[in-house]
């Protein structure tokens, strides 16, 4: 383990929560989007459909040949990002533009509820890693300071 390793691990957790923000940011400006630029089968628009981080371990492309050091990881990065398959929910509506015949409109999939849910998770977790940051970065400072007296 390096010097710098602490720090690395910490700033691959900050960019990926950074993005994560980002993705649920995106998710609560587009709750009300009932186009999204794409069609259906029968050239109906489509709502926007919410997304979701998804992350893995940041393991060494070395350690994989290593047996011993596969358990090494070296923080966290993003996997993929990823639509929500679940249903549009309809809301009757027969004066908005998007209704169909029978006055329903397909609503995106976003629950505002679990979109600031996951935002004060991925909050506190931007802050541990913020947390885990500076006590690296002290006791480097401390190291450094043992080596010059």
């Amino acid at each position: 383990m390096g010097l710098y390793t602490g720090i690395e691990i910490s700033g691959s957790g900050l960019t990926a929560q950074r993005l994560r923000l980002d993705v649920i940011a995106n998710n609560i400006a587009n709750a009300e989007t009932t186009r999204s630029g794409q069609v259906d089968a029968e050239g109906r628009p489509l709502p926007y459909r919410r997304q979701r981080v998804i992350f893995e371990a940041r393991v060494p492309a070395f350690a994989s040949i290593l047996k011993e050091f596969e358990a090494a990881i070296q923080g966290v990065r993003v996997k993929a990002i990823e639509t929500d398959p679940r249903p549009f929910p309809l809301v009757y509506n027969p004066d908005h533009p998007d209704a169909d015949e029978r006055g329903y409109v397909r609503m995106p999939n976003v629950n505002i509820v679990e979109e600031m849910v996951d935002l004060i998770s991925a909050s506190r977790a931007y802050e541990a890693n913020v947390t885990a940051l500076n006590a690296t970065k002290e006791m480097s400072m401390r190291a450094l300071e043992i080596g010059r007296s």
